[in-house]
């Protein structure tokens, strides 16, 4: 009885300390240990079993029991103080609990009063900062009443002053105060509902109007516009309305400007007249030089009676160009038959010149949209006229340079290009067809030039030469391109470059193309065929050295013409409006120096096919050939060396068995290959890994045709021996047929010993 009330003990006590897997995890992390007693999943017959493993063990089991007694008593001893120590923690608990809700109670109260102070000083300060407000607003409006005030006397007084100095044209104190007046009645804009302060503004727009009046009358009076009388000098009572009128509506000032303008230029009208002598184009400097004068003459008289921001220098200048193109255009619809190439140069060399001249003088800050209808993107100053012309030597290597160099930094733009030269434009006709003539002379002329000199002398140091009539073309190009973009960035540029198309491609076929020797043979190349086969009846033609020279030449030619036409379509697309540069395609001719060069290289190809013909027909009466290449790959070992030994025998194998399928594919080559079945049965026999990728290839080193190949195809496949069935066949044929890649390799290295050998 007593052992099984134990047990229930013990079982009870295992219940009741069955922990959950998260406290025994916790308590292992607090107090490690490597101690099985302490393990959670512990088993008593384990832990005996370990204790004593075996019989003999069992000798100690006295000192063992007494261990765990030891052990035992221990923890009693532990648990006991434990106990004992915390018999008075739950009284002592309570006690603490007691006294913290004594202490939140005392802070609480304390909290109460703090808030309720707080309250009263919120109260008290409310009441102080209303009155504070109420002393605040009225100064702000005593404030604003004053100053409302002060400006309304000044306002009233500023009136006054400002219609008595008007009667009495006081412009100098006039500008000072109307400026003032103007700023102080922007204060009275929200009371404009007062009937005096409307008033007050009415009488400043009265007085504003009447200045405005006044000023021009006495500009028309200083400067009249029609009439004998001379125009007056400047005085200090215009240059201070000038600073009255900056004041007042810009139509005022627009209005002093274009009278004075128109005054200042009436005269140029009256001299450059339609019917003038001197309104031609080869007395277009005449213009130039008068407004030259007049602005010297502007500067000296009334250049301090106009404020400086109204730029009147530039105006007058900017206007007489628009004058200037208007009266040109005019005249040249009129007089078109008698425009000339040399006279327009002329004429748009001067009027660029001058408009180089304004663009360093003035900033253009008075153009236009309405005035000038600005380029988009103006051209970069390149103008031809405006730099020094190079010496007649350098030319050639100045377009090389300018074509391959990269490009540079573009110029600052020029603001005022095309004010006057625009007018140019619609008679550019008359440059383009000149071009056209001198381009058709300058080609006949390198013709008669070719026939006169004959080729080029051989010179085995420099090769084949470029032909000078080449650069010199291109030097012309070049002239052309930057005068024509100078001119005009738009339509004429596109017609340029159809003439340029024009005279490549002419040039490519009367120089280049047209002087090539003539053959009557035609060949298509070396082939193995070529190299074993023996020429039937006559012998090809041959050049001589003086037209391999030539050859030479045109080849050089024309791969420097393509390169140079491709930079060419380049620059010409730099120079043009963007929006045309799609036009702008030099393919064609590129293409066509393309032609040239495949058509001398054939002919090279041709010739040196012809000089190899006597060697590879010798070459191809025996074998003998590849036997001593064979003998001589078999001495290869031992070569050079003092000691003769016998090459190694693998070696010896891979040699015999390498050069005894060349001789093989030898003879298969030089077989005829008709008939077809004897042919093909030779194939068979000689070459005992026979395929049909090594019988394509044989049929290309003869140089039959695909049409001819397929029939022999089919018939190899004919005839070929059906492989045996089975893992061994094929084990056996995978063994003996060679991969295309190393059939292909093999033939590779036949052709470079035939190559070698010659």
């Amino acid at each position: 009885m007593m052992e099984e009330e134990e047990l229930e003990f013990v079982e009870e006590l295992e219940a009741v300390l069955q922990l959950t897997p998260d406290v025994q995890l916790a308590i292992e992390q607090v107090f490690p240990s490597q101690d099985p007693l302490d393990r959670a999943d512990f088993n008593a017959v384990e832990y005996i079993n370990t204790l004593f493993p075996t019989e003999q063990s069992l000798a100690n089991i006295d000192e063992v029991v007494n261990k765990i007694r030891l052990k035992i008593r221990r923890l009693d001893d532990n648990i006991r103080t434990v106990v004992r120590g915390q018999t008075n923690v739950g009284q002592d608990g309570r006690q603490a609990l007691e006294e913290a809700q004594k202490a939140i109670q005392q802070l609480f109260g304390k909290i109460k009063d703090i808030k309720d102070k707080a309250e009263k000083s919120e109260q008290m300060v409310k009441e102080i900062t209303r009155d504070i407000k109420q002393l605040d607003h009225a100064k702000r409006h005593l404030t604003t009443s004053i100053t409302t005030l002060n400006h309304l006397h000044m306002l009233a007084g500023g009136v006054d002053s400002l219609e008595a100095m008007t009667r009495r044209r006081q412009y100098g104190e006039v500008a000072n105060l109307l400026q003032g007046v103007m700023n102080v009645l922007e204060h009275f804009h929200k009371y404009m509902g007062i009937p005096q302060i409307r008033q007050l503004s009415e009488r400043v727009k009265a007085a504003q109007t009447e200045l405005g009046q006044q000023i021009l009358a006495d500009f028309e009076e200083a400067f009249p516009s029609q009439g004998t009388k001379r125009p007056g000098g400047p005085s200090n009572v215009l240059r201070d309305a000038c600073l009255v009128a900056n004041i007042l509506d810009p139509r005022i000032k627009q209005e002093i400007i274009k009278k004075f303008i128109k005054q200042h230029l009436s005269e140029y009208l009256v001299l450059f007249q339609e019917n003038q002598d001197v309104a031609w184009l080869d007395k277009i400097d005449r213009r130039y030089a008068w407004i030259k004068r007049q602005l010297v003459d502007y500067e000296e008289k009334y250049g301090r009676m106009f404020p400086r921001e109204w730029y009147m220098t530039e105006r007058i200048a900017v206007e007489f160009c628009h004058v200037t193109r208007t009266e040109l255009a005019k005249i040249m619809r009129t007089r078109a038959k008698e425009i000339e190439v040399k006279l327009l140069l002329f004429a748009i060399q001067r009027t660029t010149n001058f408009e180089g001249f304004l663009a360093k003088r003035f900033s253009g800050c008075t153009l236009t949209d309405g005035a000038l209808k600005k380029l988009e993107s103006p051209p970069q100053s390149t103008n031809p006229f405006l730099e020094d012309e190079p010496a007649p030597e350098m030319e050639e290597l100045a377009i090389e340079k300018d074509l391959d160099q990269p490009k540079k930094p573009k110029a600052p733009d020029n603001p005022f290009h095309g004010i006057v030269s625009k007018c140019f434009e619609p008679h550019l006709y008359v440059y383009i067809e000149s071009q056209d003539k001198n381009l058709g002379e300058l080609i006949d002329r390198f013709v008669a030039d070719f026939k006169a000199q004959g080729p080029p002398k051989p010179n085995t140091d420099e090769g084949g030469a470029v032909l000078p009539s080449c650069a010199d073309l291109f030097v012309y190009y070049k002239k052309c391109m930057v005068q024509c973009s100078q001119l005009s960035t738009g339509e004429p540029m596109i017609a340029l470059t159809t003439i340029f198309q024009k005279y490549l491609r002419e040039y490519a076929w009367k120089i280049l193309s047209g002087n090539l020797p003539k053959t009557t043979s035609s060949s298509g190349g070396l082939t193995i065929s070529s190299l074993l086969k023996e020429k039937e009846g006559s012998e090809a033609a041959k050049f001589t050295l003086e037209e391999l020279c030539l050859i030479c030449s045109i080849l050089s030619t024309a791969e420097y013409c393509l390169a140079t036409t491709q930079q060419l379509e380049e620059k010409l697309k730099e120079k043009v409006d963007v929006s045309l540069t799609e036009r702008i395609n030099l393919t064609g001719e590129m293409d066509t120096f393309s032609t040239v060069i495949s058509s001398s290289i054939q002919l090279l190809v041709q010739d040196l096919d012809a000089a190899c013909d006597p060697a590879l027909t010798a070459m191809s009466k025996l074998l003998l050939d590849t036997h001593s290449l064979k003998m001589v790959l078999l001495d290869l070992p031992s070569i050079g060396s003092q000691v003769v030994r016998k090459a190694p025998a693998s070696y010896t194998k891979i040699v015999v068995k390498g050069m005894t399928r060349a001789e093989m594919i030898l003879k298969v080559v030089m077989a005829p290959h008709e008939p077809l079945v004897v042919f093909v049965d030779n194939y068979i026999k000689l070459l005992t890994d026979c395929n049909t990728e090594t019988f394509q290839k044989i049929l290309d080193m003869k140089g039959l045709k695909r049409s001819e190949q397929s029939s022999m195809l089919e018939l190899l496949r004919q005839r070929l021996p059906t492989p045996p069935s089975g893992p061994e066949g094929s084990g056996s044929l995978s063994l003996l047929a060679p991969t295309p890649e190393q059939e292909s390799s093999r033939i590779r290295k036949l052709e470079k010993l035939i190559k070698k050998r010659l």
